[in-house]
């Protein structure tokens, strides 16, 4: 009866260090995830949405941490030296809609990739930045062009308008 147990106690204390192993190779902070856009944890939630930005996202997780909510974004590219700042950018717009929706503006993010993970502090001038690029982003939306940004075929491959882009890398 001992034995059971102790086997019991040692699979429950084996159990509890491999969730803890995964949930920090995954880059989440510690804290309740509160909002998730994958099917692992909790079922798929509806995007976050500000009219006053027109704004609409889904961040992959966001985190609740006493009195603040931390977006975190995975990404699987393999990075050597920074995050992309596409990836920052959108990390950005993630603090932004946390802020219009929860009414809580985060001191910052994260962005987690396979081999680093990253804190992006949520600055004034990278809430600014982002809202610059949004309103740009959104003026070009009634153009007919819009010129590729990268030198990158990788990105072209996985691109939803490579079917109609005259600009796509072979």
């Amino acid at each position: 009866m001992v034995w059971i147990a102790v086997i019991f106690l040692i699979l429950g204390l084996t159990l509890f260090w491999q969730a803890g192993r995964q949930k920090r190779a995954s880059g989440l902070p510690g804290g309740k995830i509160i909002y998730t856009d994958t099917s692992t944890w909790m079922p798929m939630q509806e995007a976050l949405y500000t009219p006053k930005l027109g704004l609409t996202g889904k961040p992959d997780y966001l985190v609740r941490d006493t009195n603040q909510i931390i977006p975190v974004e995975v990404k699987s590219n393999r990075i050597t030296h920074s995050p992309y700042d596409s990836h920052i950018f959108q990390l950005a717009a993630y603090c932004l809609l946390v802020d219009q929706v929860y009414g809580v503006r985060p001191k910052s993010g994260i962005l987690h990739y396979p081999t680093r993970t990253f804190k992006i502090e949520f600055t004034n001038q990278l809430e600014q930045s982002t809202l610059n690029l949004l309103s740009e982003m959104q003026n070009r939306d009634t153009h007919k062009t819009i010129n590729r940004s990268h030198q990158e075929p990788a990105r072209c491959l996985g691109c939803g308008y490579r079917s109609i882009c005259d600009q796509r890398l072979k």
